[in-house]
């Protein structure tokens, strides 16, 4: 192995000519093809514990609250917004009580003044489950579904609105992550959290993510779970049910002038922090035991609306949306009625709770295998000094105390997932016979596990 800081120079028979390397085996300097990710015991032990009829048993649960509108009663036991807090929040206290004190919950409570579809001041509040990370705990990454829901009327607050598709269906998820997490321990810090005020304006998610960016929070990664209840529509259209999308946009909201320059520079529209997460996510998701596909689309999310998902890319952190294959928006907010706290519908309808199972599947393997992975490496570099077809790249060192070293990848131009891995052991640079101008590169870290983190794409220095 080179040591860290130093360059490794690798020839252009080893970095484009060598044959493929087995996916355990290559050490420094040799070049294999695409590498998947693993799952590891543990991974496969968690994922056989998730279990759907807790899905079910919860969803119904949020469904008899009536309706969980944002602006409904804060102060019922039985009915409205503020009996699916508590409710919520003592579900996430009994499962956290098995972490070991490693699991927190709290209520993250604030006044939102007036504004779009909030006519007066209204008490949000997020209900947060921490797991708290062994080793590096400052890294982060936050899963949510939004628990308030919505009549056809946006501002009606007292017909029933249960919401059973959008999004009981992505708090049960979240609930059953905090379940089988409570009894392990990750690297990195994972927060679970279900989120109020989506319907009105992505007001719960705005706030816990100002909160995390004001404290200066490493959030690595986050994903929202909204309306991920079913693969069949039941509107005549093929049911899909080992099929979920991942919205991921390209161009990074936050984008500055200098980096849309840098972006258009290198051909860089495919590349963001939210594209490498999707194509991590793919790639773990059909190595590990899920069940599922994930359709990765290259937008921010569907037209004429928006998730939670956006509040965190609003403050730069990389982010993706959950979603079911095609929604039926004809039911969308009348799946179930609740009368004298009877519930009438058919739940099953819309709710396929296998297949929300399934889902919380690609959650768990996305959210561990990121959890016990080296962070995404930082300040990655390309130098464009040099009028040569070689490349060199350089990065910031990573600080795990597992780090194994780091792997470089690139892909055609056209294509969109990573085709060549270079492993090129614990330096910080490397050079390669690879012309920059021809192929897309991306450098990611690797620990002595085999875990991988997301890759990183280089600015021209």
């Amino acid at each position: 192995m080179t040591s860290r800081r130093a360059v490794l120079s690798v020839s252009a028979a080893a970095a484009v000519a060598a044959p493929l390397a087995g996916a355990g085996g290559a050490t420094a300097g040799t070049r294999t093809g695409p590498r998947p990710q693993r799952p590891d015991p543990q991974l496969r032990e968690l994922l056989r514990e998730i279990d759907p009829r807790r899905i079910e048993a919860d969803i119904r649960r949020l469904v008899a609250f009536g309706t969980r509108h944002t602006l409904s009663s804060q102060d019922d036991p039985e009915r409205g917004i503020g009996a699916a807090r508590d409710w919520i929040f003592e579900r996430m206290s009994r499962y956290a009580a098995a972490s070991g004190g490693r699991m927190s919950v709290r209520k993250q409570t604030f006044i939102q003044p007036p504004a779009s579809r909030i006519p007066e001041p209204t008490p949000i509040t997020n209900v947060i489950t921490t797991l708290r990370g062994s080793s590096s705990p400052e890294r982060i990454y936050v899963v949510s579904g939004h628990y308030d829901s919505r009549a056809s009327d946006v501002m009606d607050a007292t017909s029933d609105a249960p919401g059973a598709d959008d999004d009981a269906s992505g708090v049960a998820a979240v609930l059953e992550l905090i379940r089988v997490l409570a009894t392990r321990r990750t690297e990195a810090t994972i927060m679970l959290a279900a989120v109020a005020g989506e319907e009105q304006g992505l007001y719960g998610s705005d706030h816990m993510a100002q909160v995390l960016h004001d404290a200066g929070a490493d959030v690595q990664a986050m994903f929202t779970n909204d309306i991920i209840g079913t693969g069949d529509a039941h509107d005549g259209s093929r049911p899909d049910p080992r099929s979920v999308r991942l919205f991921v946009e390209g161009v990074p909201t936050t984008e500055t002038p200098q980096q849309a320059a840098i972006r258009q520079a290198v051909g860089g529209e495919n590349d963001g922090p939210a594209r490498q997460l999707g194509r991590f996510v793919t790639d773990v998701a059909q190595n590990a035991p899920t069940g599922m596909d994930v359709r990765v689309v290259w937008r921010r999310d569907r037209y004429l609306r928006g998730g939670d998902h956006i509040s965190f890319l609003r403050r730069g952190y990389p982010a993706a949306r959950f979603t079911e294959p095609r929604e039926n928006f004809a039911h969308e907010h009348q799946d179930v009625r609740v009368e004298d706290g009877v519930q009438y519908g058919d739940l099953a309808r819309f709710c396929d709770f296998s297949y929300i199972a399934r889902v919380a599947r690609v959650n768990a393997a996305t959210l561990w295998s990121l959890a016990q992975a080296p962070g995404t490496p930082t300040d990655v570099v390309i130098d464009t000094t040099q009028l040569t077809n070689e490349t060199t790249l350089r990065w910031a060192a990573n600080t795990e105390a597992d780090l194994a070293g780091y792997e470089l990848l690139w892909r055609e131009s056209t294509a969109a997932d990573w085709e060549h891995v270079l492993d090129v052991g614990d330096a910080t640079a490397v050079t390669v016979d690879v012309s920059k101008d021809n192929v897309q590169f991306g450098v990611r870290a690797v620990d002595t596990d085999g875990h991988r983190s997301p890759a990183a794409a280089p600015v021209p220095s």
